[in-house]
């Protein structure tokens, strides 16, 4: 007869497990005011919170929360990563951020709208996505 099969169909949503146990993973301290860094790929979404002095004290990103391929780079994947980080500023009593964008993925906006809606005020936005000037050669034109 043999094994039978079983079939999981991938909802693509993000694990629940994963994110309660990023949720309880807090810093006790308590912090007014920080930097939002957002790292914005096309295969991923990465955010950071630090304080002013550029001391890391959480992270998260859309691979962190559970979800695989193609579905870490997209927007809804970016918004839950903004969510989660928004509700952890929110119980370290973060009251407003600096936000430091790097990169040209589409997780950019999503991720930083769903972090302010959690009650968060942000204060700046700075673009520091890296451009080269001239840089390393650039790979010949390919031949189809």
């Amino acid at each position: 007869m043999g094994k039978k099969r079983i079939i999981k169909k991938a909802g693509g949503g993000m694990d629940s497990g994963l994110k309660s146990r990023s949720l309880s993973r807090v810093p006790k301290k308590k912090i007014d005011s920080g930097v939002l860094h957002i790292q914005a790929t096309f295969n991923n979404t990465k955010l950071m919170l630090s304080d002013k002095s550029g001391n890391a004290f959480m992270w998260s990103s859309s691979g962190a929360l559970g979800f695989k391929g193609a579905k870490k780079g997209t927007p809804f994947a970016a918004a839950k990563v903004g969510e989660v980080l928004g509700e952890k500023a929110q119980i370290m009593g973060m009251k407003d951020v600096d936000v430091i964008m790097r990169g040209v993925g589409s997780g950019r906006e999503s991720s930083l709208r769903a972090f302010s809606s959690k009650g968060i005020g942000v204060s700046s936005i700075k673009d520091m996505t890296p451009v080269p000037f001239n840089g390393p050669r650039a790979k010949k034109p390919r031949r189809v």
